[in-house]
């Protein structure tokens, strides 16, 4: 499946396998997002981050699941600083505040849960 087939579809499909750090290109001086799947459930959302970009500290009433891809980032959690890396997961509980910021150019997977 070629990243062209998924930015038509609006979607990822079933059933097949994809590289997901090449779905989406880094933009200088962005932050780049493709949403993959987005149901009642919950979402997944890709991110590409250029360094020193990030979002700002902001809460969530879902639990959300960071899955890095590449690079690496700065990630607070309720005041704390985690040091995050490709290969890293790092779970973010519902309502408590959270932010990152790109120490270099990193992509990222974001798993929403809803109950």
């Amino acid at each position: 499946m070629s990243v062209e087939t998924i930015a038509k579809a609006g979607k990822m499909p079933s059933a097949e396998a994809i590289g997901a750090a090449g779905i989406l290109s880094y933009q200088e001086g962005a932050v780049v997002s493709r949403t993959l799947i987005k149901e009642g459930a919950g979402s997944v959302t890709l991110f590409a981050f250029d360094e020193g970009q990030g979002l700002t500290e902001h809460t969530s009433p879902f639990d959300a699941l960071v899955y890095m891809l590449e690079g690496e980032a700065e990630i607070r959690v309720a005041g704390k600083p985690i040091e995050a890396k490709g290969g890293d997961l790092i779970l973010m509980p519902a309502n408590q505040p959270h932010g990152l910021k790109a120490t270099r150019r990193f992509k990222m997977m974001l798993t929403m849960l809803r109950p």
